[in-house]
């Protein structure tokens, strides 16, 4: 007599084991990524709304860096153009260059780093140079980015930078310290060009969540397709 092959659902121990770990683990963080996003979607909004404020001038001493990130701000003092340094900029329509960093001399505190903007590499050593004597710059501070994980530090052969380090940068051009910030100077229209207002602050937590939560989905469709036997 031929046996007759009956189907139901007869899950493995280590299958149920493995999926009842995986999937709540994956709704986790899911959910973790949905709060993410709307920290991420307020801070942005509190960044915008801090970038479009009247400038005011930056104060001899700053207690709490992170507060000042992205404020507009006036600078008043004199440009120690012989300690200008140069970063990696990326290309502005079509051409390599560098962004200028130059340290601001100030009466009334220490020296503050002034990006001044996009430099070609034709025009690096003709656009060290700056006004003299005394100066009002206005731009927005920012606080410098740490280094990502394949960033390289410091500076390269050429004494070029791959970041700003305002710690690092005051010790190279022989100053005591610096304000634990660096100002975006605005658009001036030439060489250097100064830098418009940029926030890049990268959101991508709603996909994913998405994907975290598809995940989870295909993981126990999958489980139940594999679970679904034949017996005789």
């Amino acid at each position: 007599m031929t046996a007759v092959a009956e189907r139901g659902f007869r899950p493995s121990r280590w299958a149920t084991i493995l999926t009842v770990i995986a999937v709540p683990v994956m709704l986790a963080l899911g959910t973790w990524q949905v709060q993410r996003l709307g920290w991420k979607q307020e801070l942005i909004g509190r960044i915008e709304q801090r970038s479009h404020a009247a400038p005011v001038p930056l104060p001899a001493a700053i207690d709490e860096a992170p507060a000042w990130d992205f404020r507009p701000v006036t600078v008043t003092g004199r440009f120690l153009t012989d300690k200008s340094m140069l970063t990696l900029a990326r290309p502005q329509q079509g051409r390599i260059g560098y962004e200028l960093v130059t340290p601001l001399e100030r009466a009334d505190g220490p020296p503050v780093l002034i990006n001044r903007g996009f430099v070609p590499m034709d025009r690096k050593d003709a656009a060290r140079g700056g006004p003299d004597g005394t100066v009002t710059v206005t731009g927005v501070a920012r606080l410098p980015q740490p280094p990502g994980w394949f960033q390289p530090d410091g500076r390269s052969a050429d004494g070029v930078w791959m970041r700003i380090d305002t710690a690092a940068m005051a010790a190279a051009a022989g100053l005591p310290s610096t304000v634990p910030l660096v100002v975006e100077q605005a658009p001036t229209g030439g060489v250097p060009a100064g830098i418009p207002p940029r926030v890049e602050l990268p959101n991508n937590h709603l996909q994913y969540a998405f994907t975290w939560y598809s995940l989870a989905v295909v993981l126990l469709v999958i489980y139940g397709i594999s679970q679904w036997r034949s017996r005789r």
